[in-house]
């Protein structure tokens, strides 16, 4: 085992076997990892006495009775517990991040909305300060459903740490590069990964190249988990050896440090003398991890029609409701269309998920003018939507023959719930208002005479 500091001095572990770059690969696996030798315990998770003075503490994702292959947890052996990472709580105010029910009455919801993307501005941003919160869903106090946000960053948190007790993060860059220093260890994250930060993990977000703007899906519900593959089999979407979780890593800082916590969609702060982010070893199943998009292998038509976009789920959070999700997590990446005669685009239709899209990089196929990447769209549940008469147009009248689809990448948080728009959306995000304006152009080519038109 080597010691490694990274750039603000936080002591890494490194490992010949079984890591690649600092990172542990697996989905959902059962990892150990510890930065100095011998501070995990064997054969047993809280020794009376723990080596390096350090204390044994667990962080329980789950229920403790929840079932063996959901039961989520981790044991960390840290310098300070956690209890010392707190103290007495003062609230305040982050006017631009909310939380879900956040239904404003002088906002309208119902619609097909698109947004260009949200500046980044010359003010002093951070993770916490830059939050830009889109859309809202279901409830945050009974843990189910959603919201959306834009980040903007152009610094690093300094001294300062943040946590979620009410969501599970995903994050979706879109420019610049971050780093996530967790309790558990360091994510580097750029634009075509993506990261999952658990609820109740510790973090602080550095800027490594920016400015960075990026999407965030706060999950309140059932946790981000692989779909089920049914037919398709054993292969392809995204493969578990795919998921990068970082090895160990602590800080053994004295320095004044404020700590800020989301809690039931309020946010308070709590002043302490010391990096909370000193867990030197750990074992468990409960911690954050990245994932290139990149390694996302499509599966699609290969004879004809187009299947339903939830063939490109890489994610989904799971619902009471059996098929039915509290979030699935799409990706529309570089593909080939090879389906014969067929209308290749996604086709006209609604139904009873909400569908946020947001575009990464590149030209999405149904809608080729207008949504640029940074920029989001917004198909609310059971609103109409499709491709626009460009599009429409082009797919009906292009030769069929092998075409593949390069220079996109775009995704979907999609879930059961209204999505209802924030102020910020509705009033100071930049809303194409013509965007409803892109199917006003379709013809009806009904003369009630047969043949095709």
């Amino acid at each position: 085992m080597n010691i490694q500091d990274t750039p603000r001095g936080m002591i890494r572990a490194t490992s010949s076997t079984g890591t690649h770059d600092g990172y542990m690969p697996g989905f959902g696996n059962d990892f150990e990892t510890e930065a100095l030798p011998g501070a995990l315990p064997q054969g047993q998770n809280s020794p009376q006495k723990c080596e390096y003075g350090l204390y044994a503490e667990q962080l329980s994702g789950t229920a403790f009775t929840a079932p063996r292959g959901q039961n989520e947890r981790t044991w960390c052996y840290r310098i300070r517990p956690s209890v010392k990472h707190t103290g007495r709580f003062a609230k305040f105010d982050l006017p631009y991040w909310k939380s879900a029910p956040n239904v404003d009455p002088d906002v309208i919801s119902l619609g097909q909305y698109r947004w260009d993307p949200v500046p980044v501005g010359d003010a002093k941003l951070t993770f916490v300060t830059g939050m830009r919160t889109m859309t809202t869903a279901g409830d945050v106090n009974t843990q189910v459903g959603m919201a959306s946000h834009i980040y903007l960053i152009t610094q690093s948190m300094e001294d300062e740490y943040f946590f979620s007790a009410d969501s599970e993060l995903l994050v979706v860059p879109q420019e610049g590069r971050l780093r996530f220093c967790t309790e558990l260890g360091i994510i580097d994250l750029e634009p075509k990964e993506i990261a999952i930060i658990p609820r109740g993990m510790v973090f602080r977000v550095e800027l490594v190249e920016g400015p960075a703007r990026g999407f965030i899906c706060e999950n309140y519900g059932q946790k981000f988990d692989l779909p089920g593959r049914g037919p398709i089999g054993a292969n392809c979407l995204a493969n578990p050896r795919d998921f990068k979780c970082p090895v160990a890593a602590f800080e053994d800082r004295e320095t004044k440090s404020r700590v800020v916590i989301k809690w039931c969609g309020q946010f308070h702060e709590t002043w302490i003398d010391h990096s909370p982010l000193d867990v030197v070893a750990w074992h468990g199943n409960y911690a954050p991890y990245k994932y290139d998009l990149r390694t996302y292998s499509p599966v699609g038509a290969i004879l004809f029609d187009h299947p339903d976009p939830s063939i490109f789920t890489v994610l989904t959070a799971p619902s009471g409701q059996p098929g039915t999700a509290n979030i699935d997590f799409v990706l529309f990446r570089e593909r080939w269309m090879v389906a014969e005669h067929s209308f290749r685009p996604p086709w006209y239709h609604k139904n009873i998920m909400s569908e946020l899209m947001g575009n990464i990089h590149g030209i999405y196929d149904a809608k080729p003018q207008g949504f640029v990447p940074g920029g989001m769209s917004l198909h609310n549940m059971m609103l109409p939507h499709g491709p626009d008469r460009d599009a429409f147009e082009g797919a009906s009248n292009e030769e069929l023959k092998p075409v593949k689809q390069e220079n996109t990448m775009q995704f979907m948080f999609e879930t059961r719930f209204p999505q209802h728009l924030t102020e910020f959306a509705a009033n100071e995000a930049p809303l194409q208002d013509d965007y409803i304006d892109c199917w006003d152009s379709l013809e009806k080519k009904f003369d009630g005479t047969p043949g095709v038109k």
